[in-house]
């Protein structure tokens, strides 16, 4: 697989033990409970590891930022949304601890619908959700990149603003990276003008080929004046010694899934977004999809990332990834349950095939 691919894993970011099937110990979201993965991620190859938001999470950024001052190499993507962030106040926020880490921030910028009026927020319909999106994006970099910034748009407001530290530019990292998901037409433009990764769920490869090319056509037609779309994927792997052990693992997981009726994997499922959709509907197609795309889960409520699984031993899964590299994904988020134990295994037995 290409020198250029990097690989993160997933930290829960739940004030709920058992978090899609991870197990329950005490002070499961402590902070030396979290510093241990962030420092097993360190030590396995992992680049970093992308830490989910929503209200009635602990707060990701501080999360984020906690987890970076106990490691030395960890890259936190912190995922943050547009309403429950100012963009200067986010902008200097980043900046400060992208100054601190020496450039070891990414975010993941989130616009689906959360509980809003919890956090004093107020958005109107999908399009407005995405143009106030689309200037969040847009305005924070300028602050990142520019100075005595003013811009009075639609949705946010700032006069002769700077922002400090300013970000250093670091080879060709101007700034972090935003990565950025969503399906539907609205946030693919967003994504075609805005993002500098395009995150997808675990679809098969036809439907992967399919809307990566549907991107580039998109970056082209609205005269995207950024560096080109990369891509990424955000699916679960679910990785044992054998082909065999695998697969009887996962059926395992799936039988607890429809017992508990998914108790623990429902955080993508209040309002399902055409993303969610698409995944959740795999399933009517087949258990099995292209080698090893595990679309059970989705008939039991697995959410999200947890939806679709390839499983298999380390070489299948290893072949399966190579397979989405081919199309053009360079950034993978992988995870499985238990968190911790699976940080190890798959980064002693996964990354490896992975940089031949």
């Amino acid at each position: 697989m290409s020198k250029h691919s990097e690989f993160l894993w997933y930290i829960p970011n739940d004030v709920r033990p058992s978090h899609r099937g991870d197990s329950a110990v005490d002070n499961h979201n402590s902070l030396d409970t979290l510093t241990s993965h962030a420092k097993a991620l360190e030590e396995h190859g992992w680049k970093g590891a992308l830490i989910g938001t929503g209200w009635g999470r602990p707060d990701t950024f501080t999360v984020a930022a906690s987890l970076a001052a106990r490691t030395t190499s960890f890259e936190p993507l912190i995922a943050i949304r547009p309403g429950y962030w100012r963009p200067a106040n986010f902008a200097s926020a980043a900046a400060t601890l992208d100054h601190l880490t020496g450039g070891r921030v990414r975010i993941n910028i989130v616009s689906g619908k959360d509980n809003l009026a919890a956090y004093g927020d107020s958005e109107g319909d999908q399009a407005h959700r995405y143009a106030r999106t689309k200037e969040f994006m847009r305005l924070v970099r300028r602050l990142w990149t520019e100075e005595n910034v003013t811009s009075a748009g639609d949705h946010f407001r700032v006069a002769e603003s700077t922002v400090v530290p300013r970000i250093e530019v670091r080879g060709n990292r101007r700034h972090p990276k935003f990565y950025f998901g969503g399906a539907s037409e609205a946030a693919e433009r967003v994504a075609a003008t805005e993002a500098d990764v395009q995150l997808f769920w675990g679809e098969p490869l036809e439907g992967v080929r399919d809307r990566i090319g549907r991107l580039k056509g998109l970056s082209r037609a609205l005269d995207r004046d950024l560096p080109p779309l990369e891509f990424g994927l955000r699916i679960t792997t679910l990785v044992r010694d054998t082909t065999d052990e695998a697969w009887a693992d996962a059926e395992a997981k799936v039988a607890e899934m429809a017992r508990s009726k998914g108790a623990g994997w429902h955080d993508h499922q209040r309002v399902l977004a055409v993303g969610q959709q698409r995944l959740l509907a795999l399933h009517e197609r087949s258990d099995v999809l292209d080698d090893n795309l595990y679309t059970a889960p989705g008939r039991f409520g697995g959410g999200g990332a947890g939806t679709t699984w390839l499983v298999g031993s380390p070489a299948d899964v290893a072949r399966s990834l190579r397979k989405y590299q081919d199309l053009g994904i360079t950034h993978f988020v992988l995870s499985d349950t238990p968190y911790l134990s699976e940080i190890k295994r798959q980064g002693d037995q996964l990354l490896p095939l992975l940089r031949d």
